[in-house]
């Protein structure tokens, strides 16, 4: 009788076992946060109205130049765009590659913002000083405050970097440490009309590689 209880002692065991079992199992790990999508899709223009941009670089979709990343001479490729609609009174430009994440969001190469309402080109080869009047250079992965950065594209695959136009419908307060979202969120619900171009980087094949890390020293022996 003893042997009969213990056998339905473990046959309940067994049916019950399974239904326990999952509350005790470790918790699956939580999913990784996506990356933060480029200005141009996180922040979009109040209405549908575009902005045409060009650069005389390359074409929409093209390859950079190694002449405007920062393996030769991170030279300013130039950057036009159509006249923003009635009410404009600035614009901002925001280049991010898409290819890369920093601090969870596209790799941040350049912002300027304030450029007047007048104006719709920036010249090729503008140098760090040479912003229209009234604009001011944002920040980039470097910091606060920051000229054009080019592409650094490491090996592998090519790099989408969009080079983002904003028409807004005021002018942003100028602060030297303004950062991404600092200026993101002064230009969110004024965007009247945005656009981009798009080139795709890659690594200078005759570049020299990148000096080693410095070894990390070893801990100190135990006393």
């Amino acid at each position: 009788m003893k042997s009969l209880y213990a056998a339905a002692a473990i046959l309940a065991l067994a049916a019950f076992t399974p239904a326990i079992g999952p509350s005790f199992a470790q918790a699956p790990a939580a999913p990784a946060t996506p990356p933060r999508p480029n200005a141009l899709v996180e922040f979009p223009a109040n209405g549908s109205a575009k902005l045409t941009v060009t650069t005389p670089a390359w074409t929409d979709g093209g390859d950079i130049p190694y002449e405007n990343t920062q393996y030769r001479g991170n030279i300013f490729p130039g950057l036009a765009w159509s006249k923003g609609p009635a009410g404009t009174k600035s614009y901002a430009v925001i280049m991010q590659d898409t290819g890369g994440v920093m601090r969870g969001a596209p790799i941040l190469h350049w912002t300027l913002y304030n450029i007047p309402d007048s104006v719709t080109k920036l010249d090729a080869a503008m140098t760090p000083t040479g912003n229209p009047p009234g604009s001011s250079y944002g920040p980039n992965a470097r910091g606060t405050s920051q000229p054009f950065m080019g592409p650094r594209t490491p090996p592998g695959p090519k790099h989408p970097y969009h080079l983002q136009v904003f028409a807004l419908d005021t002018t942003l307060k100028a602060d030297p440490a303004l950062d991404y979202d600092g200026l993101t969120g002064q230009m969110k619900g004024h965007i009247l009309a945005d656009g981009e171009v798009v080139g795709m980087g890659s690594v200078d094949p005759t570049a020299p590689p990148p000096p080693p890390r410095p070894a990390t020293p070893a801990p100190a022996p135990a006393q």
